[in-house]
């Protein structure tokens, strides 16, 4: 499958990094490359841009759509790693960074990755695809106890126990393998209601943010962030739902009562809605640290 994915708000994403032709930018969601490319088109040869992706798929994407530009580092990891990967550049400070939170349309729309409760395939979810925790684990280990928790505390799902003990029910019997024998035994104890979505909607990212470790590190990211920034420096994140946008925001308010007084850093965090409406809302902060 081609890999398309739409840009979210690259107008503003780009205004946001105030790029300087000369400029170190790291882009620690590389994706389809589509910020990627508004990033590297307006920097010189001077200039450079790491581009980050967990996702091998992306990366190999990534470097075909950009061929024609030099000032190009690829790196296969995780943004949570941001300092680490800066060091092993041995880049100091950068000039900006960009963060694009959560899954991918892509990711999504392929089949094979067990993203999507509309198409059956295996339990997957990994968006690195070399770890081997996946969702097939999530659904079959996990206790009923465990299992609420992250559908209620990922998913925001008022349903979770339900939910969860129907799941252990339903694998004594035989190993939940699909996404959609997953998907059926959610909709057998969740109502359908017409505002709230597809039944199965906040399960799936419940898993699918416990497969990929998306929360729990992320307020350290912003941190880790923040301080590989130069002075002058713009940190933009793109947030999906409010669990990011909780954790970056905790991390910017942390991050300005510090109020040291040596360097201005300006950050922008961005929450869309739905990254297919590109529906958004926008939070700005300066801080000094």
């Amino acid at each position: 499958m081609e890999f398309n994915h739409k840009s979210v708000m690259l107008k503003e994403c780009i205004e946001g990094l105030n790029i300087k032709p000369e400029g170190i930018y790291v882009d620690g969601t590389m994706g389809g490359a589509g910020h990627s490319k508004e990033i590297v088109k307006r920097i010189s040869e001077k200039g450079l841009l790491v581009g980050i992706d967990r996702d091998e798929e992306a990366i190999c994407v990534a470097k075909k759509r950009l061929e024609e530009f030099s000032n190009v580092l690829y790196v296969h990891d995780n943004h949570d790693n941001i300092k680490n990967i800066l060091e092993n550049l041995t880049i100091s400070e950068v000039d900006g960074i960009l963060l694009d939170l959560g899954v991918s349309s892509y990711q999504l729309d392929e089949k094979n990755r067990g993203f999507s409760y509309r198409l059956d395939s295996e339990l997957d979810m990994r968006m690195d695809k070399t770890q081997k925790f996946t969702a097939k684990h999530v659904v079959n280990k996990y206790s009923e106890e465990e299992l609420a928790r992250i559908i209620f505390e990922y998913g925001e799902e008022r349903y979770s126990r339900r939910i969860a003990k129907k799941i252990v029910e339903q694998r004594k019997n035989k190993e939940i393998e699909t996404t959609e024998e997953l998907v059926n035994i959610i909709k057998s104890v969740v109502p359908f209601s017409k505002g709230d979505g597809h039944p199965a909607k906040r399960t799936f990212q419940a898993i699918r943010i416990e497969v990929n470790d998306e929360i729990k590190p992320l307020y350290n990211t912003i941190i880790d962030s923040i301080d590989c920034l130069k002075s002058g420096g713009r940190l933009c994140v793109l947030t999906f739902h409010s669990l990011e946008d909780r954790a970056v925001k905790n991390a910017f308010n942390d991050s300005v009562r510090k109020m040291y007084m040596s360097t201005w850093i300006t950050i922008l965090c961005l929450w869309s809605r739905n990254k297919r409406k590109n529906n958004y809302k926008k939070t700005n902060a300066s801080i000094r640290r």
